[in-house]
Order: C-alpha cells, then structure tokens, then sequence
C-alpha cells in the first residue's frame, strides 16, 4: 500500500503541510507526479469534469495545461477536520490568445489512512486580467518561500 504522509487525522500544522505540498505538485505541471497523490480510484469534480482513476486524472490535468499556459498557482487553508481538507486557491494563466486569467477557487479534499486523496470537490471562477495585474510572477515551479501568500495579496 501506497502512503502519503502526512496522514489523517490532521493538526493544523500537518493540514498546512499537506496543502503546500499539493500546491508545489500542481505547480510542477507534472500528470504523473501529481497523480501518485491520489488513491488509484479517486473521485473527483472539477468545473464540469468528473475524471475518476489516476490515468484520467493525468489525461485530465494534460488537456488543462495545454489550455492554461504558464500556470502559477497558490494554495491555502480553509479548515480542517479528521481525514478533511478545505482550501483556497488563486491561479494564474493565458490562453492561446494570450489573455490572462486569474482564476478563483475552492476545493474539498479527502483522504484515506494512508493520506491518499480519494476525493476532490473544486469550484473555480475564471476572472480575465491585463497582463499587467499579474500578482504570480516567480519562475515555474513550486512558488518560492518567500512570496506572499493569498491572504498576504489580499485576493
């Protein structure tokens, strides 16, 4: 069996640990990396989109970053209780046209024993910027530890 850690049930501290190192995944925009966090048969709702199993998931997260190019991405947490998460998430991304877009959302994790995500629930509103409003500007790859978090940006 596959763990994970850190594993439920969490403290404040293993909660805020578990969401930095989703939000350094995702910031990798690395399918098969990022799938390895999640249970072989994880459930997930994202916009209009239900991939379940880590092989849609990656074929999942393949189409979006070639959709949303140069993606940069903070988490933060909401709440945390037992095997759950809640978080916060900004992203930001251009199109093949070049318009940026700061997307807004929230996600609701859950974890198995072995702290495996096997289910996420995201809603997510897109918001179109200038290029110029850009807040997300470190080079790709996880955001570095210095750079404000969401509260920090007030967003």
């Amino acid at each position: 069996m596959t763990s994970k850690p850190p594993v439920p049930p969490f403290t404040h501290e293993t909660a805020v640990q578990k969401v930095r190192m989703a939000e350094d995944a995702w910031n990798s925009q690395d399918p098969e990396r990022i799938s390895l966090a999640y249970t072989a048969d994880s459930r997930w709702r994202n916009r209009a989109e239900f991939p379940v199993g880590r092989a849609q998931i990656v074929e999942f997260l393949k189409r979006k970053w070639v959709r949303e190019q140069d993606y940069r991405l903070i988490k933060e947490l909401w709440t945390f209780a037992g095997n759950r998460i809640a978080v916060r998430f900004a992203y930001e991304w251009h199109d093949d046209n070049g318009q940026w877009f700061r997307s807004y959302g929230n996600e609701n994790w859950e974890f198995d024993e072995n702290g495996l995500m096997r289910r996420r629930l995201a809603s997510i509103n897109d918001l179109a910027i200038a290029a110029s409003e850009r807040k997300f500007l470190w080079p790709s790859g996880p955001r570095p530890a210095d750079h404000p978090s969401l509260s920090d940006l007030d967003l």
